[in-house]
């Protein structure tokens, strides 16, 4: 009688599973075998997990407050404070994009600016300012009727080396007003550039509140040989998978990763960037989004698009109103370009720190502290580029990630950058090196040899707006905590700049997300005895290109202000 074959297959294939969970149970037990073996096992379970990780993409609900409730409830007084600061910058125009034909939006083609006349007709001098009308066209060339359009100005010489960034204001109608004071004689050009329409702005806005899952990121956790990687994120829906919970006991920010199949959550060894969710727009959606058509495209002139600045009146130099009226002009220019030179309008004077001993010199006797993104990260290297004396350490530590250290022993100087905590988009960071800036503040002894530069913003702008905020809250108090027990402490807070953009960028890390959050920083530190680098009206104001990451020339010039506040000729210096 033939016996079947397959008979006792299950209770061999039961025996073989219950084999593999007691070794992967008892991983320490098993560091005599064959390394071919474990080798072998190990690429098999990193292939599997490996094609797990993007089905195992979190679905949202797109609750748009899903974001903002996770983490420690803000006080009443934080309530109202973040009530204010959403207020601050509401944008006009549509709240979301409802499906519109191409040719009914915002055309930068067939809109045009116009120079309007000075009191005294056409004839403008240092002191006064220069007021623009723009008006908003489709792409039918029928004018716009409501506002909500993204736009940037900047009047510049290219002879002169000069700029300006000017004031935008919206007249909620289709027409908007460009301000520009005069600070040089001699040629200045207008130029008005629009970032997004309004209709874009709307797809921006959903963006941001319904998918903060569009950056995702991932942590491998590791024991023995066994690795699993999982999806990351500070909003992830529970109701999927387990997760692990790393909201920091300090401050509260939260972090979760959905938690292992096999190991613990105290396994995890790193944090990365996942990557980007990719198919976020529609088919109408993605054509407002075309770079050379309607994204950061420039708007012509419909007359002259230049005047020449005569010298300042005899009586005296102050900026003479225009119509736009002055309580509509919010924010005043930080400082201008003249010689390709920043020149600061805040009472302090910019030093030229052209030479390395100039740099050495300033920085004798001190240590700075650069906590945040990659924009920060560039002045330490631009630091230990232009000054080789301040020697780079070794820490073994990954490019570009950090923490990096750099000393010049012999004048005393010691330059160190780490960047912050998650959410943050750099390649592998180990994540006993992930800290929240405010608890490193925390640890600073601080004094009067002791700087502090802070540049946090690019990483935040897919997440609600209330996010930021209370990162920022966080910082804020642990500054004014360092500055109470150390009041000589020097901080200095660097702003966000704008970048070059195409449709990918534009829906990750749009000018706007950046100008929304910059706004925000302003606002909460303004009460606070910190220092500004404006690197959004230095970007803005210069004559290259926008990018992420500054070209040298105006990094130079950040670093020259930057130097005059810890080395000032003058101590009137202030936040602006």
């Amino acid at each position: 009688m033939c016996r079947n074959p397959f008979k006792y297959a299950p209770v061999f294939l039961c025996l073989v599973v219950s084999g593999l969970i007691f070794v992967l149970r008892n991983i320490h037990s098993v560091e005599n075998w064959n390394c071919h073996t474990i080798s072998s096992l190990y690429h098999i379970q990193k292939r599997i997990h490996s094609s797990l990780l993007r089905a195992n993409l979190p679905t949202f609900h797109h609750n748009r407050t899903y974001c903002a409730h996770l983490g420690q409830k803000p006080s009443p007084e934080d309530e109202v404070e973040e009530r204010y600061l959403l207020d601050s910058i509401a944008w006009p125009g549509p709240t979301l994009y409802s499906p519109t034909a191409l040719r009914q939006t915002s055309d930068p083609v067939h809109s045009l600016f116009t120079i309007l006349p000075s009191k005294e007709g056409r004839e403008w001098h240092v002191g006064d300012q220069l007021e623009v009308l723009v008006q908003i066209h489709d792409f039918q060339g029928r004018p716009k009727r409501y506002g909500g359009d993204f736009l940037v100005a900047r009047l510049h010489s290219k002879e002169l080396g000069a700029g300006v960034a000017g004031e935008v204001l919206d007249h909620k109608n289709g027409f908007y007003s460009a301000v520009f004071p005069l600070f040089w004689v001699g040629p200045a050009q207008v130029e008005i550039t629009l970032v997004h329409s309004s209709e874009a702005v709307a797809v921006l806005r959903r963006l941001r509140e319904e998918r903060p899952d569009r950056v995702f990121f991932k942590s491998v956790f590791r024991l023995g040989f066994l690795s699993e990687t999982t999806v990351c994120n500070l909003c992830l829906p529970s109701d999927q998978e387990p997760l692990c919970n790393y909201t920091d006991l300090h401050t509260g920010e939260p972090w979760y990763c959905y938690k292992p199949k096999m190991l613990s959550c105290d396994t995890r060894i790193n944090h990365a960037k996942g990557g980007y969710l990719k198919h976020l727009l529609t088919n109408n959606e993605a054509l407002l989004f075309q770079s050379g058509v309607n994204l950061k495209v420039q708007i012509h002139a419909s007359g002259p698009d230049r005047v020449n600045v005569l010298p300042p009146r005899k009586d005296t130099f102050e900026i003479k109103s225009s119509s736009v009226k002055p309580e509509d002009i919010k924010l005043t220019p930080s400082g201008y370009y003249y010689k390709n030179i920043w020149r600061p309008l805040d009472g302090e004077t910019m030093g030229q720190f052209n030479k390395p001993s100039s740099i050495v010199q300033c920085l004798k006797n001190k240590v700075i502290n650069m906590y945040g993104d990659s924009t920060v990260r560039q002045w330490f290297e631009y630091l230990i580029s232009s000054a080789p004396e301040i020697k780079e350490f070794n820490l073994h530590s990954p490019k570009n990630v950090g923490p990096f250290m750099a000393v010049d022993s012999a004048h005393n100087i010691l330059l160190k950058y780490r960047c912050h905590g998650p959410p943050i988009r750099f390649t592998t960071v180990l994540s006993s090196e992930l800290r929240y800036i405010s608890n490193e503040l925390d640890g600073l002894s601080g004094g009067p040899n002791t700087v502090v530069a802070l540049s946090i913003w690019a990483h935040f702008s897919t997440f609600p707006v209330e996010v930021y905020i209370r990162r920022l809250r966080h910082i804020r108090r642990a500054v004014i905590r360092l500055l109470e027990r150390a009041p000589g402490t020097l901080v200095v807070i660097r702003s966000a700049n704008l970048q070059a953009l195409d449709q990918e960028v534009s829906l990750y890390n749009s000018d706007w997300f950046s100008l929304q959050l910059d706004k925000v920083l302003r606002a909460m530190f303004k009460e606070v005895d910190v220092l500004l680098v404006d690197a959004w009206q230095m970007t803005l104001a210069h004559h290259l290109p926008h990018a992420l990451h500054p070209p040298p020339a105006i990094v130079k010039n950040m670093i020259n202000m930057l130097l005059s506040y810890i080395c000032p000729e003058n101590k009137g210096a202030s936040w602006h």
